[in-house]
């Protein structure tokens, strides 16, 4: 039997913290797997704010609300300044 005299502990195990590349890596496949236009969809996300634009398919929408709108915005505009070689 277990000493219950001493105070117990326990580790409860985190998430994987996944990044906003990532997160955006997801949810393009997984609304190009159901022929959507994931441009489309994102962008009418990020300005609408409605998950609805996001397809529940492979988690995708519960994914691409983790994060703020913001921040995606934020990621793709890095990844686009990074591809034309100028410095943010």
């Amino acid at each position: 039997m277990q000493d219950l005299t001493n105070t117990q502990y326990f580790k409860v195990q985190k998430d994987n913290e996944i990044g906003v590349h990532e997160i955006l890596n997801e949810v393009f496949a997984a609304l190009n797997e159901k022929g959507y236009n994931p441009v489309n969809q994102i962008v009418g996300y990020i300005m609408s704010g409605d998950p609805t634009y996001i397809t529940s398919h492979n988690n995708a929408r519960s994914l691409m609300v983790r994060v703020d709108r913001d921040e995606i915005v934020e990621e793709l505009l890095m990844s686009y300044v990074q591809a034309n070689g100028w410095r943010a």
